[in-house]
């Protein structure tokens, strides 16, 4: 079946938010700038975010209590779905990710159907706390062995998920953990592979004066609990040094036209396997 022509009008935009009175306004405006439909699930915000949210041209979900994320992005998911959108963009609602790249997303995606798309933060990456980097290139690392396949910032709130893996069911793992296990079992169930598009690294330092709101993401707590869990899908699938081997033969795959990262079409793991 032929993948469809993804554009801002079949592609919606869902941001999980948790206490973002700072920026919600503006990050879903600009959302709002390049898709035609933006959902925000509010997950027990405690703040004025819900009011915020509410009062923008979008479709606004509550949870009464605080969830996870993993809670907030199925929701999103299952509102896409219904609605019958035929892809979905994420991203988070501190104001870290630049709307202005849901259209190099977009235009990834459909150069590579089928894949997951990600904003790849490789740009003033120097900007990235150290403890930081190191914790997504750790990651990287471990949830490659699980899909098969070498990536970078495996740790993204920005990605594009197409419709199918939207529909994938039983994805197990909560919070930031669900964020690595749609990856894994979309590279098992779908044979889907992953596209990086690099964006630029947005964070609070000394030489801007634009406000972020300190980071959910526990560097130790959610970095174990996310190697841990990934730890356990690569020994339960057996066979280590054979899938090791696999993941060495599948370089990532980067996508940005016209510049160093440029790289060919990504094929898909049931035709590369």
């Amino acid at each position: 079946m032929t993948a469809p022509h993804l554009h801002r009008g079949n592609v919606a935009v869902v941001i999980p938010a948790l206490n973002e009175a700072l920026r919600i306004d503006e990050v879903v405006s600009s959302a709002l700038d390049h898709c035609d439909h933006v959902i925000v699930v509010d997950d027990g915000s405690e703040d004025a975010t819900a009011e915020i949210v509410a009062a923008l041209p979008v479709t606004l979900l509550r949870h009464p209590q605080r969830m996870g994320k993993g809670a907030a992005l199925r929701a999103g998911f299952a509102e896409a779905r219904r609605r019958g959108f035929e892809a979905v963009v994420t991203m988070d609602g501190d104001g870290q990710h630049r709307a202005s790249d849901i259209p190099r997303l977009i235009e990834a995606a459909n150069r590579h159907p089928g894949c997951i798309v990600n904003g790849a933060r490789l740009r003033k990456r120097g900007t990235q706390p150290w403890y930081r980097r190191i914790g997504n290139d750790f990651g990287d690392w471990g949830i490659a062995w699980a899909c098969g396949y070498r990536l970078v910032d495996s740790q993204s709130g920005q990605r594009l998920y197409p419709a199918p893996v939207l529909a994938l069911e039983h994805v197990p793992g909560e919070g930031f953990v669900y964020e690595a296990q749609i990856l894994i079992s979309a590279a098992r169930e779908l044979g889907c592979g992953l596209v990086s598009v690099p964006v630029e690294t947005r964070y609070r330092s000394a030489d801007s004066d634009e406000q972020f709101r300190q980071s959910h993401f526990r560097l130790v707590h959610d970095l174990y609990r996310i190697t841990s869990h990934v730890t356990a899908q690569v020994l339960a699938q057996g066979d280590i040094v054979g899938r090791y081997r696999q993941l060495r033969r599948r370089p990532p795959v980067i996508d940005d036209p016209g510049t160093d990262f440029a790289a060919p079409p990504a094929a898909s793991m049931q035709e590369t396997g």
